[in-house]
C-alpha cells in the first residue's frame, strides 16, 4: 500500500505527468528532456528523482551519461496505462511527444551524418579496433548455404563480400548513402546483391524474406536497439539464422567521439532475453577480446 500511495502522489504533479508522457514513448537524457519540456535542468532532475523513487521511471547509466524511460515492470505499467491513454488524446501533451520524437530524430541524424562523413575511412577504423580478429570471416563461416542472406547495417560491404559464396541472393541495408556507395564499389555491381537505403527500425524487407540475417556491430549505434531486433526477426524465415555481433558493455567514452557510438556496448544477456521473448532459440554466444580493452560477442539464434 505504501508503494501505491507513493506512486499516486508522484503522479499528482503536472511536470511529472509531462515526464511520464514523453518517457513512455522515448528513452531520453536530461538534456533532451530540458529541450522538449522547456523546463530547467534542476526542475527536471528533482521531478525525475521522485518518479525514480516511486518505481515509475527507470534509469540506464552508461559511462558518463544517463538515460531515462518509463519503468518496464508490470505493476508500473498497469498503473500508468490508463493515465497514458488520457495523455494520448490531449493536444498539449501530444505536441510534447512530437518534440520528444524530434529530439530522438536529431540524435539519429547526427549518427547518420557521422557515417556519411567517415565512410572512406571506416574500414581502417574498424581494423584499428578489431586488430587481428577477422569478424567478417568469423560471421560468414557461421552462415550455412542459403537462398537469401541480409546484412543489416552493412556499411562498406565487407561482410556482404564474404557472404557471396554462402547465399544465392544478398541484401544489404544501411541508412548512410556514402556507406552504400562504398559497398557498391566493393561489390562491383554484382546483380545478386541488392543494396537498400533505409532505417533498421523500419526495414525495407518483406516479412520472412531472408534465410539468414546479420546485425554486425550496429546495435550500439542505435537509439532503440529493440526496434531493429524486432524488424530483424520479422524479416527472418522460419528455420532461419540470426547472427548478432557487438561490443560487450564497456566504459571507453572515446568510442562515442571516434566511432559515433551511441551506446557503450550491448548486454548479451539482455539481448538473449529479448530474442527469447520474440520466440527465437539461442544456440550459443562466443566472446573475443579485441583492441582498446574491448570485447566482441557473437550470438547465434534460430527462428523455429
Amino acid at each position: 500500500m505504501e508503494t501505491l500511495e507513493q506512486q499516486i502522489k508522484a503522479l499528482a504533479s503536472e511536470p511529472r505527468l509531462r515526464l511520464v508522457n514523453i518517457l513512455g514513448e522515448f528513452e531520453l537524457s536530461v538534456g533532451e528532456m530540458v529541450q522538449v519540456l522547456k523546463l530547467g535542468q534542476s526542475k527536471i532532475s528533482r521531478n525525475l528523482k521522485i518518479l525514480l523513487d516511486a518505481g515509475l521511471v527507470a534509469c540506464r547509466r552508461e559511462g558518463q551519461r544517463a538515460y531515462y524511460r518509463v519503468a518496464a515492470d508490470a505493476e508500473a505499467g498497469e498503473l500508468l496505462a490508463p493515465i497514458r491513454r488520457r495523455l494520448a488524446v490531449d493536444k498539449a501533451f501530444g505536441r510534447e511527444r512530437e518534440r520528444a520524437g524530434e529530439a530522438r530524430a536529431r540524435r539519429d541524424r547526427r549518427t547518420r551524418e557521422f557515417f556519411n562523413a567517415i565512410a572512406s575511412d571506416w574500414d581502417k577504423l574498424s581494423r584499428d579496433v578489431l586488430g587481428s580478429y577477422d569478424l567478417a570471416a568469423d560471421l560468414a563461416e557461421r552462415v550455412p548455404e542459403n537462398k537469401t542472406a541480409a546484412d543489416l547495417g552493412c556499411g562498406t560491404g565487407v561482410l556482404l563480400e564474404r557472404l557471396k559464396d554462402r547465399a544465392g541472393r544478398l541484401i544489404g541495408v544501411d541508412n548512410a548513402q556514402a556507406m552504400l556507395d562504398a559497398a557498391a564499389s566493393r561489390l562491383g555491381g554484382d546483380a545478386s546483391v541488392s543494396l537498400r537505403l533505409g532505417e533498421l527500425s523500419h526495414l525495407p524487407l518483406r516479412d520472412r524474406e531472408a534465410d539468414a540475417v546479420v546485425l554486425s556491430m550496429v546495435l550500439h549505434h542505435l537509439s532503440e536497439p529493440e526496434e531493429a531486433l524486432g524488424e530483424a526477426v520479422r524479416a527472418l524465415k522460419s528455420g532461419g539464422l540470426l547472427l548478432v555481433a557487438d561490443f560487450e558493455p564497456h566504459d571507453n567514452e572515446d568510442m562515442r567521439e571516434d566511432y559515433g557510438d551511441l551506446r557503450l556496448g550491448i548486454d548479451p544477456e539482455g539481448l538473449k532475453k529479448t530474442l527469447q521473448s520474440a520466440g527465437l532459440e539461442i544456440k550459443r554466444i562466443h566472446r573475443r577480446n579485441v583492441n582498446k580493452f574491448l570485447a566482441v560477442f557473437v550470438l547465434e539464434a534460430n527462428r523455429p
